[in-house]
């Protein structure tokens, strides 16, 4: 009997475990930069940051992953060491911002405005830059872009490609 009551509580916390979120979103760090301050190392996971006009925030080391990014203007923004797999970011404006040590894998940044930002060691896995303007961003590398694509409309700095996507 002691080892069937065990075994029903060693089964009831794997249940528990899986069925509860381990890294849902914080509402309270979402509306937070909503209202354009920073946050570095916030959970923002899937927020929705659409049409967000704010400059020079600090979301470095943040979890941005899956969120909305699509039409903001967020220039002079720290995004560097962030995670920023599968985020929508269609149309936006990111002059100047810091991508270093960012994980884009699977990115979107469909038209978006990226001149004058730094991708040092940034990974772009799957990263759509198709219609970007990147010709005065830093720190690309031919190995960076060849994991990425884009299209004719694409903007590159100088002497490097990407796939079409």
């Amino acid at each position: 009997m002691k080892r069937l009551i065990q075994s029903t509580a060693v089964m009831a916390a794997a249940f528990m475990a899986v069925a509860l979120p381990a890294h849902a979103q914080n509402a309270g760090q979402i509306a937070s930069v909503r209202s354009g301050h920073s946050c570095s190392g916030c959970n923002l996971f899937q927020g929705d940051f659409g049409g967000l006009e704010a400059r020079g925030l600090n979301l470095s080391g943040s979890r941005l992953r899956q969120a909305d990014l699509s039409l903001s203007v967020m220039n002079r923004t720290r995004f560097s060491n962030t995670d920023m797999r599968d985020v929508e970011a269609y149309g936006a404006v990111f002059s100047s911002s810091n991508f270093a040590g960012a994980d884009l894998t699977n990115a979107s940044f469909v038209g978006a405005y990226l001149e004058g930002s730094s991708f040092a060691g940034a990974k772009l896995s799957g990263t759509n830059f198709s219609g970007a303007q990147l010709a005065r961003a830093s720190g690309l590398t031919q190995s960076q872009l060849s994991r990425a694509c884009g299209d004719e409309a694409t903007t590159l700095p100088r002497g490097l490609r990407i796939p079409a996507c």
